[in-house]
């Protein structure tokens, strides 16, 4: 999921929509955008599908105004209803006003509990939603900012929220800082975003991260900063780094391609093997393969070719779609890896269909070995935080050891990198969530541990 933001700018929405587009990696399944006009008025438009397939030119001329917020979902199964396409938009006494959040809040059952005990009706399946109704229960006579405080205070887990008022936009960022928020400036006005990369397609000029537990106020006074907690941290999500951003983004003053090149030289290192090429699976692990091939002196080759057309098999929502994804998505160069030893690099291991295919297509092309790094640890643990893999059944190596997984991907060897490479491949970061590599959740998690046990 990705959120994007525009205040202070003609045309804002048509910006949204090149943003998102941008932004299209982080969720395929339906995207969203909210504007607001000259005369305080929110218009919205929402679909399941691609940013270019849910908005055309008469529907973006229906989304005027000067302000406006966006969404991309990525979501599993269960949650594919059009009631959880974001931006909400929410109707009250004291001002009508719009919300969407990329992240995950761990509590969020106990919280709807005692909200539907006090007579709340929920119509959508969304953090978003459970935020609102937090909003809402507060006083109607008191600033806006201080029931946002009230309510992000009831929250634990991950969030990256943006709530837009007729008057502004809240960007609002969880304690743990989990999921990255950045700000832009575009001539008089403002940029926030889920990553940097959408500033450049939309030309605005990156300015600053939000922090942890940071509350940033856009309107015509400019940029207002509070804090909603003094408790914070800075626990940034390992798979930002790994697989999530785009390249060309930067994470908390880490650049991404830089960070993935560096963990390919830390692969090689700790994991060298004879061979005589080097190829990565596109799109997220060519800049690791850079970084193996440059490390051990081994050519990188273009041995896997991917379909531009295809999304990301990852996020896709069922089992099935996976499997037909990988089919779709890559196709290997025969004439790159026929008679090679190939060292085939890639971000991480999940399921193992992925892997499990690509190995398939190198050795049906004539490659005579098949040795994968991977440059992450073994994803042993669910995420709670915004990533689908809540159970521990869908995970390949928390029920395998590495050999065991080996052999049921057909490799002719299988490495992970440590946990210490994983950290110190990002440049002046001390620490970040390693919960899925390691089981060290950085929040409570309430009955989530539980059901992934089920």
């Amino acid at each position: 999921m990705s959120v994007l933001g525009v205040y202070g700018v003609s045309r804002a929405a048509s910006l949204i929509y090149y943003g998102l587009h941008t932004m299209q990696h982080r969720g395929q399944e339906g995207c969203g955008i909210v504007s607001v006009d000259a005369e305080g008025k929110m218009h919205r438009h929402r679909g399941k599908g691609l940013v270019s397939e849910v908005f055309n030119e008469s529907k973006m001329s229906e989304l005027s105004g000067s302000m406006a917020i966006g969404h991309v979902l990525y979501t599993g199964a269960a949650s594919r209803s059009i009631d959880n396409i974001q931006p909400l938009f929410f109707h009250h006494g004291s001002g009508d006003f719009a919300v969407a959040n990329n992240g995950n809040i761990v509590n969020a059952k106990q919280l709807r509990d005692a909200l539907e005990s006090k007579g709340s009706l929920f119509h959508s399946m969304t953090d978003s939603e459970l935020l609102a109704h937090l909003i809402k229960k507060e006083s109607s006579e008191e600033p806006r900012i201080n029931s946002i405080i009230s309510a992000l205070n009831m929250l634990e887990g991950a969030f990256a929220f943006l709530i837009m008022t007729k008057n502004r936009i809240y960007a609002c960022r969880d304690r743990y800082g989990l999921h990255p928020l950045s700000i832009g400036r575009l001539g008089e006005g403002y940029v926030v975003a889920s990553e940097s990369c959408a500033f450049d397609t939309m030309g605005a000029e990156f300015l600053r991260d939000i922090e942890p537990g940071e509350i940033v106020t856009i309107d015509h006074k400019g940029l207002r900063s509070s804090f909603y907690t003094e408790q914070t941290f800075r626990k940034m999500c390992a798979m930002e780094y790994i697989y999530f951003a785009r390249p060309d983004s930067d994470i908390e003053g880490c650049n991404v391609h830089a960070y993935r090149k560096e963990s390919g030289r830390r692969l090689y290192k700790e994991s060298p093997v004879e061979a005589d090429i080097v190829i990565g699976v596109p799109d997220s692990s060519l800049s690791a393969a850079q970084g193996y091939s440059e490390a051990s002196g081994l050519p990188c080759e273009m041995g896997l070719i991917k379909n531009k057309y295809v999304g990301r098999t990852f996020i896709q929502p069922s089992q099935e779609l996976r499997e037909l994804g990988v089919k779709m998505k890559l196709s290997a160069v025969r004439s790159i890896v026929s008679g090679k030893r190939v060292v085939m690099v890639d971000d991480s291991i999940v399921r193992g269909t992925t892997s499990r295919r690509i190995v398939d297509l190198l050795r049906s092309a004539g490659a005579t070995e098949v040795h994968v790094r991977i440059a992450s640890p073994t994803m042993t643990h669910p995420c709670f935080y915004g990533v689908d893999t809540s159970t521990l059944d869908e995970l390949m190596l928390a029920n395998h050891s590495v050999e065991e997984a080996c052999h049921l991907i057909g490799a002719d060897s299988l490495a992970f990198l440590s946990y210490d490479a994983t950290l110190h491949s990002a440049s002046g970061r001390c620490d970040m969530c390693l919960a899925c590599f390691n089981g060290e959740y950085p929040t409570p998690l309430y009955q989530k541990v539980e059901d992934a046990n089920k």
